[in-house]
């Protein structure tokens, strides 16, 4: 039978694994005398239910109810000792007279047993076996009065036994009881238990409490003490309340070191789940790297050199360690840059901050240069990159979302808007868009570590107002126009390589004013007016129409985040802005709207980052 604590006593904690029955003995005692329970009384008198003179009928009500005085007087009966009672119950050398029809009519168990003619349906004494007496007594006090005492000493055997006899009332309350005994020290073993017997809103209720009180619970004995599944379960939940990872890494670790010899061969497995590349570099390096057990296992660098390419290359690096847990105060939000209500109309100087998890809004600093328009955005490891504008602008502005503040970068090479940048092993692509006079077929490359912009092998096709992503290790830019009046279906690929341009399958509908993201080894493009989000997989080099009735829209956001793709903003039609951000989830295929901007925009850029949203 399960050990389980479930609370203290004076100090001491009690454990239930047999109740103390010491009125128990061979023959009950408690079965010998009628003087524990309800003497029979004649209670059928009741002054408020005497007929008025005249009435022709009336119905006379007992109180208590005619029900109830049969059912006491069975309980005395069978406390009296055998009196009228049929069949006999055994569990652990203890005897208990009973009434076949009184449990048949309160446990589908028993009812089972005596109406389909089972063996024990012929005989009198019935082995009721791996069934606590003291639980067994409990019940059967309830099967006779309705009422019933439960504590933190029988609780245990209370819903087995109740679970086995299937007096689901009992079964209920006994759960409602235990959950209210949790706490951090038996969360653990109390959710075993549940598991063990099918219990499924007590293991709910147990997984949740110990969730929300991981950093407290990883502390207690009780953890120490799972099993390598148990574990797992546990610390991969993005339900995890914890503020940080490296409350995740210490807990794994003290399970780890509390028995290495065992444990050691299961360590790269559990520190899977923990979401190396959301630890401090100087964390990472100081107290994962250093520990003496994971130098000593070489199947946990590869989730080691995960974390530092993606402390180097932020977002290309896509897992589903990278996704921050729901509670952290760490979380993926999605930041809408500048923008104007309309083509030529005002340009907003903001940055607005949106958390997908709660949908709430945070306006970030303002753009330091907002008078332009029809610049590039893309995110930069963890920080944001602004290039170019209207009319002919080389300036670069990066965000640093850790000090909250605008610096200038080296200036671009040659002027440029409509154009589009996108980040690939850790540099920034800035291609195409035009320059007062035509479209262009530069590219230029920005190497953060030492601040300089350079030419990298022009495209195949001029094109601006194009979309663009980095995929699979390839820039994909899509579509765009070649001029004012003609939009390419084109699909140009380039190589960091071989610094080469190649041309893939092309886009099913030539459009411009476009955007796109990569998700799952995938390229999707909405925009230009359409109402299809197209889906362009690399591996194959084909094109697919994955959803067809989006709002036509151009000139919007779009990004991922969390796992899902977030289209915000755009203009319609009409040549008016929306303030719609809808959500579009490539496993279900399912288009819908989210949440409202702070304000209608389009012509704006749209990153996703990392930020404390405490």
């Amino acid at each position: 039978m399960t050990m389980m604590m479930v609370g203290k006593r004076n100090g001491h904690e009690k454990e239930t694994n047999e109740p103390n029955h010491e009125s128990l003995t061979n023959k009950c005692p408690s079965y010998q005398s009628g003087a524990r329970r309800l003497e029979v009384t004649n209670r059928i008198r009741d002054s408020s239910n005497i007929p008025e003179t005249g009435t022709d009928e009336f119905e006379f009500c007992p109180r208590p109810p005619h029900s109830e005085g049969i059912l006491s007087a069975l309980d005395t009966f069978r406390l009296q000792g055998q009196l009228l009672t049929d069949v006999v119950l055994k569990a652990n050398g203890c005897e208990f007279p009973c009434h076949r029809v009184v449990l048949a009519a309160s446990s589908p168990y028993f009812r089972a047993m005596f109406e389909y003619q089972m063996q024990e349906s012929q005989e009198n004494y019935i082995e009721i076996n791996d069934v606590n007496a003291g639980a067994l007594e409990l019940l059967l006090n309830f099967v006779y009065t309705g009422r019933i005492q439960i504590s933190v000493e029988n609780v245990q055997s209370l819903l087995e036994t109740s679970s086995l006899f299937q007096l689901q009332s009992v079964l209920d309350a006994s759960t409602r009881f235990l959950e209210g005994q949790l706490d951090v020290e038996n969360v653990l073993g109390i959710h075993r238990f549940s598991i063990a017997h099918s219990l499924a809103g007590l293991t709910a209720q147990s997984r949740s409490f110990a969730l929300d009180t991981f950093p407290a619970v990883s502390m207690q004995q009780e953890f120490l003490e799972l099993q390598l599944n148990e574990l797992q379960e546990l610390l991969s939940s993005d339900d995890l309340h914890v503020e940080s990872e490296e409350v995740v890494f210490e807990a794994l670790m003290r399970w780890v070191h509390c028995a290495p010899k065992t444990r050691i061969t299961h360590l790269s497995t559990v520190l899977a789940t923990v979401r190396l590349p959301l630890l401090h570099p100087a964390y990472l390096v100081k107290a994962v790297e250093g520990d003496a057990l994971i130098r000593g296992a070489p199947e946990c660098f590869p989730l080691l050199q995960e974390a530092r390419r993606h402390h180097v290359l932020g977002k290309e690096v896509e897992s589903p360690r990278t996704q921050p847990r729901r509670f952290a105060s760490c979380k993926e939000v999605v930041v809408v840059v500048g923008g104007c209500e309309r083509m030529g109309g005002f340009n907003f100087p903001y940055m607005d901050c949106f958390e997908p998890l709660s949908g709430s809004w945070k306006s970030l600093l303002k753009l330091p240069e907002f008078a332009k328009s029809e610049y590039a955005v893309c995110a930069l490891r963890n920080d944001i990159l602004i290039s170019g504008g209207r009319l002919n602008c080389n300036n670069v502005w990066l965000y640093k979302v850790h000090f909250n503040s605008w610096m200038r970068a080296a200036p671009l090479i040659t002027g440029r808007w409509r154009h589009k940048m996108a980040t690939l092993h850790g540099k920034v692509y800035a291609v195409g868009g035009y320059d007062g006079s035509q479209r262009l077929n530069s590219v230029e490359m920005y190497d953060s570590e030492i601040n300089i912009w350079c030419t990298a092998a022009p495209l195949p096709l001029a094109v601006s107002s194009a979309a663009i992503a980095a995929c699979c290790d390839r820039l994909y830019v899509v579509g765009g126009g070649t001029d004012d009046n003609t939009c390419s279906d084109q699909v140009q690929c380039y190589d960091p390589d071989s610094n080469t341009w190649t041309l893939r399958a092309p886009i099913p509908i030539a459009r411009r004013c476009i955007s796109a993201a990569s998700l799952n080894g995938c390229v999707f493009i909405v925009g230009g007016l359409t109402s299809e989000i197209l889906c362009y997989d690399p591996s194959d080099d084909t094109w697919e129409t994955v959803l067809n009735n989006a709002e036509k829209q151009e000139n919007c956001g779009m990004t991922v985040c969390n796992g899902n793709i977030f289209i915000l903003g755009g203009k319609g039609e009409q040549g008016d802005a929306t303030d719609a951000v809808f959500c579009f989830d490539p496993s279900s295929r399912q288009l819908n709207r989210v949440a409202t901007m702070q304000r209608a925009v389009c012509y704006h850029g749209c990153v996703t980052i990392n930020r404390n949203c405490q």
